[in-house]
C-alpha cells in the first residue's frame, strides 16, 4: 500500500453502555450553555453595530418619512 492512498472506513456499531451515554450528552448539554451565551453576545454586538450603521444612513428608523 502506497502512503497517497486513501482507505474508506464505516462505522457500524459503538459499544456505550447506557448510563455513561447518558452522562456524555448530559455534560454536552451543560457544555454548549456558556457557547450559546457567547454567541448570543457577539450577535448582540453584530446586531447593535449594523443597526448603528443602518440608522445613520436612515434606513433603519422602520418609518417612512422619518
Amino acid at each position: 500500500m502506497q502512503i497517497n492512498e486513501k482507505q474508506e472506513v464505516t462505522v457500524v456499531d459503538i459499544k456505550m453502555p447506557f448510563m455513561s451515554m447518558v452522562m456524555f450528552m448530559v455534560k454536552f448539554a451543560i457544555a454548549s450553555i456558556p457557547a450559546f451565551i457567547v454567541l448570543t453576545i457577539i450577535f448582540m454586538i453584530l446586531g447593535a453595530v449594523f443597526g448603528g450603521i443602518m440608522h445613520g444612513l436612515g434606513l433603519g428608523s422602520g418609518m417612512m418619512g422619518y
